[in-house]
């Protein structure tokens, strides 16, 4: 059995735009790639609202730093073979990330680094990492997430460029989720049932590619 840990955020989780709850739960991302995959090939979706990749949200009672959460999880799940990174959009909010992909990718960084250097249990190897840029931001008329992200739309166009830095530096594999789905206009970031599907239906490939 091979197992593969699905790190992010509600775009992970399976935030639904329409509704503010979660999509279906065949319809989440983590889910749809693991059928795809086979019995096998057993896919951990963790993904949380808010997630970051290393920056403090004090505003909620969950841990939402993700380097904080980390190695909790690489503890807990493993051994692991892959590990797929999707993260950043919580980044660019200004009260947070710093409202740039720079700080995203430096949290980026710091995540790689802790999955590779992480003390795993004697005879288990560090995973193979897959690094997902987040689909772009569009425009919105909800008033908060306009609030939250409506200054970093044209931002959110540079997490491809952001994402393939890290992977080149670390050795890590790269998807740009942008290829395949785009967030919905009712709030700006995330992504609708159709598109989540994509999503796991498009990540398939890339993750068997590690598994071999």
């Amino acid at each position: 059995m091979k197992t593969v840990l699905a790190f992010g955020d509600s775009l992970t989780w399976g935030y639904d735009p329409e509704t503010g709850l979660r999509h279906d739960f065949f319809s989440r991302w983590p889910i749809v790639a693991g059928r795809k995959l086979g019995h096998d090939v057993r896919v951990i979706g963790e993904g949380l609202n808010g997630r970051t990749t290393a920056f403090d949200d004090h505003l909620v009672a969950a841990e939402r730093n993700g380097a904080k959460i980390l190695p909790t999880l690489l503890a807990t799940h493993q051994p692991l073979d892959v590990l797929v990174i999707m993260l950043g959009t919580n980044d660019l909010k200004r009260d947070t990330g710093g409202g740039r992909v720079f700080e995203s990718r430096q949290g980026l960084e710091r995540l790689v680094e802790i999955a590779q250097c992480f003390p795993y249990q004697r005879g288990y190897q560090a995973p193979k990492i897959l690094l997902v840029a987040p689909p772009h931001f569009c425009q919105t008329t909800e008033p908060d997430f306009a609030l939250l992200f409506g200054h970093a739309v044209e931002e959110s166009q540079h997490f491809r460029s952001a994402v393939t830095k890290v992977a080149e530096e670390y050795g890590c594999a790269m998807f740009d989720a942008a290829e395949v789905c785009e967030t919905s206009p009712m709030d700006g970031v995330h992504l609708d049932a159709e598109n989540t599907i994509r999503l796991g239906e498009a990540l398939v490939e890339p993750i068997r590619a590690l598994l071999d």
